[in-house]
């Protein structure tokens, strides 16, 4: 039986030419290991991490970066840490991919020089800018947003998006050019495989479904605020008030400036 090990190996030999997609969703990057940065901060939330990377990995073997402002753990804001590889200063100045996950951490993440600053020099040259959940707000503070159509998590999408530039779009997700942003938390799965479609093409990401048997059947029908109901919907928003408040707040200060 194939271990976690052997079926990212396998994926990577996959996107290396093992099987050349008749389905292309887009001309394919040249056949090399893709090098992909994916931010890690406090607070963030450790699922829009670690969904799209389950199906990055394969794509990018040895050059799949998680970066934070030093190597080290980094605590998710459920408490489980992610061990950052490497530092801001010496990610790759030339990406494939540029990822920014969401989570509680946001909006500090919004005010933070320091990371706007990185966001803006490695998207300027970066094949992909990517965000799952309230990351793509992240990287709207950052100015790489304005003018794009995007999506975040529905209880920032419509309220935040617009302050910083973005057309909200209420999408699972969402490509705009070379932008791809995705729904809260869970779209991140959808968003891994959708550009994976893209980098090495449909056969590559059907083939990556399958081996992580992605065929979701959910035990409620309660993803969506729509589906849910006012009153989940409201017991929801009374979890989520912060967030959404200390987004919308850093937001405006960013306008100001």
């Amino acid at each position: 039986m194939m271990d976690r090990r052997d079926v990212t190996a396998a994926l990577a030999a996959l996107s290396l030419g093992a099987i050349r997609p008749a389905l292309a969703l887009s001309e394919p990057a040249p056949e090399r290991p893709l090098r992909i940065a994916m931010l890690l901060y406090p607070g963030m939330t450790a699922l829009d991490v670690v969904g799209p990377q389950a199906f990055l990995a394969g794509l990018s073997p040895g050059t799949l970066h998680l970066v934070a402002k030093a190597e080290g753990p980094v605590p998710s804001d459920t408490g489980l840490s992610l061990l950052a590889t490497t530092s801001l200063a010496a990610c790759p100045g030339d990406l494939d991919v540029l990822f920014v996950p969401g989570g509680d951490g946001t909006p500090a993440q919004m005010r933070d020089p320091e990371i706007r600053a990185f966001l803006r020099d490695r998207a300027a040259r970066a094949g992909w800018v990517a965000s799952v959940c309230t990351g793509s707000l992240i990287l709207g503070a950052a100015g790489l947003l304005e003018g794009y159509r995007a999506t975040s998590h529905w209880c920032v999408r419509d309220a935040v998006l617009p302050l910083l530039g973005a057309e909200p779009v209420d999408e699972r997700v969402v490509f705009d050019r070379n932008r791809v942003t995705a729904a809260g938390v869970s779209a991140g799965l959808d968003l891994g495989l959708a550009l994976a479609a893209r980098l090495r093409g449909a056969d590559y990401a059907r083939t990556s479904q399958l081996v992580a048997a992605y065929a979701p059947q959910p035990p409620f029908r309660a993803g969506t605020p729509e589906e849910a109901g006012p009153a989940i919907t409201e017991a929801a928003r009374r979890i989520l008030e912060t967030l959404t408040t200390d987004a919308r707040a850093a937001a405006r200060d960013l306008q100001r400036r």
